[in-house]
């Protein structure tokens, strides 16, 4: 069963990179659209830069002609022999005009997931492999995770923490092996990207750092936020890990966008800050944070894709892909734990990319983006979080509170109250999608 895990795994990696040219050579190809009038336009594009159109039907249509063409950083400009020229915005497997928001689409065998398919693939490989790296590393320099005499942990064997570096590790190895390949000739790593992996790197370290020495709450929440409000300066004219405003619901104005200002910076920090720890507060059975991730990460893959965002895309599907190698260590019974700087790392990551792409494409659902895409890690702290305000204690006292811990004290195994959150991820992120789909 291994080899043919191993085979198979090879096979979908030779077709990958086999399939996978620049993105402005992936475009090539047919693509077709019918305007309001029934008039069906096609467009055909060569890898060579040069391609015909054609609107067929009624007195505006006009014969096939000659086109040449060119991509740069999402826009397709075509132009005809007589000078005429269009602009198309690459969004997923569609492209729409510019001026009149006529969409042409194309269709075949992984258009638009490709690179993001391989990111994953490099990156689940690469952490599969690297863990048991991580596990001696963590067993030589003693970051160890003891059962705990109180009982609040399930494991009832000494397990090495760390794996968070393997998952890291395999994240860098995807983005960085596979952005180069799809924008051969542009910047494949603007600032924020550029800001978050550097920023993330510096979150993955504190976090082995207290995976040794259990630093206090309010250090981890220094350095959470700090790494927050660090991520923002990473910009140059273009996107940024920022949310600057919102579009408000329920308003009676469509569209009417309201403007954080100054609030901008603080608001965002703490984002990042929320979801990166709880992200860490549900890692409390084998397999639980790496699942939810994995399945949070794809659901933001899907949507970058959709949106015709690939950086984005190809960051997040690398996400997924580390996510899921590193189950085949930490799922029950965990060998390796991914520890405070595997989960807190892979909740900033998570919150930098929704904010770059969720956020500021599905402008209308995207106040909903993290009640969906993280809900059963933030329904676990604001319950956490009331219940222990309610008994007068405080917020950073650890104990049996959590969503896990419940389900466990019903009667479930730890593969039963995983699988239950993984179905109740699951269910809200298909929601989600739908509603990208139909407002976003």
């Amino acid at each position: 069963m291994r080899l043919l895990s191993r085979v198979l795994l090879a096979a979908l990696g030779a077709a990958l990179i086999a399939g996978c040219g620049s993105v402005g050579n992936e475009l090539a190809g047919r693509w077709e659209g019918f305007t309001e009038g029934g008039y069906r336009f096609v467009l055909v594009l060569d890898p060579q830069g040069g391609g015909k159109m054609s609107k067929i039907g009624g007195p505006e249509g006009f014969p096939e002609t000659k086109i040449s063409w060119k991509y740069d950083l999402g826009t397709v400009v075509t132009r005809s022999a007589n000078g005429t020229e269009f602009r198309w915005s690459l969004s997923g497997n569609r492209l729409v005009s510019r001026d009149s928001r006529f969409e042409v689409a194309r269709s075949g065998p992984l258009a638009g997931y490709r690179y993001p398919l391989l990111a994953a693939l490099i990156a689940l490989l690469a952490t599969v492999g690297l863990t048991p790296l991580a596990k001696r590393l963590a067993e030589r320099y003693g970051a160890i995770d003891e059962p705990k005499e109180d009982g609040r942990g399930v494991h009832k064997v000494p397990t090495p923490r760390w794996g968070g570096l393997a998952i890291y590790a395999g994240i860098l190895l995807g983005v960085l092996t596979v952005l180069p390949m799809a924008f051969p000739g542009a910047r494949p790593l603007p600032p924020y990207l550029v800001g978050v992996l550097l920023v993330g790197t510096a979150v993955v370290a504190f976090g082995a750092w207290d995976d040794r020495k259990n630093l206090k709450p309010k250090v981890q929440m220094a350095y959470l936020l700090a790494a927050g409000f660090a991520v923002q300066l990473f910009y140059s004219g273009g996107d940024r890990v920022q949310i600057g405003g919102f579009v408000a619901p329920f308003s009676g104005t469509p569209g009417r966008w309201v403007d954080l200002g100054w609030a901008a910076a603080p608001l965002t920090a703490l984002y990042i800050f929320v979801i990166s720890k709880t992200m860490d507060t549900i890692d409390g059975l084998d397999g639980l944070a790496a699942g939810i991730a994995a399945i949070a990460a794809s659901t933001l893959a899907v949507i970058a894709v959709y949106e015709g965002q690939p950086r984005v895309a190809i960051v997040v599907a690398a996400v997924a892909g580390a996510s899921i190698g590193f189950l085949r260590h930490n799922f029950n019974p965990a060998k390796i734990f991914m520890g405070t700087g595997g989960a807190q790392v892979l909740g900033f990551l998570l919150a930098c990319i929704s904010i770059v792409g969720a956020f500021k494409t599905a402008a209308t659902v995207a106040i909903v983006v993290p009640m969906l895409a993280f809900g059963v890690q933030l329904f676990d702290a604001f319950f956490v979080v009331v219940r222990r305000i309610l008994n007068g204690k405080p917020i950073t006292e650890a104990d049996k509170g959590h969503i896990h811990h419940r389900l466990l004290e019903k009667g479930l195994t730890q593969r039963q109250a995983v699988g239950a959150l993984y179905l109740v991820t699951a269910i809200l992120c298909a929601l989600l999608l739908l509603g990208i789909r139909l407002y976003g």
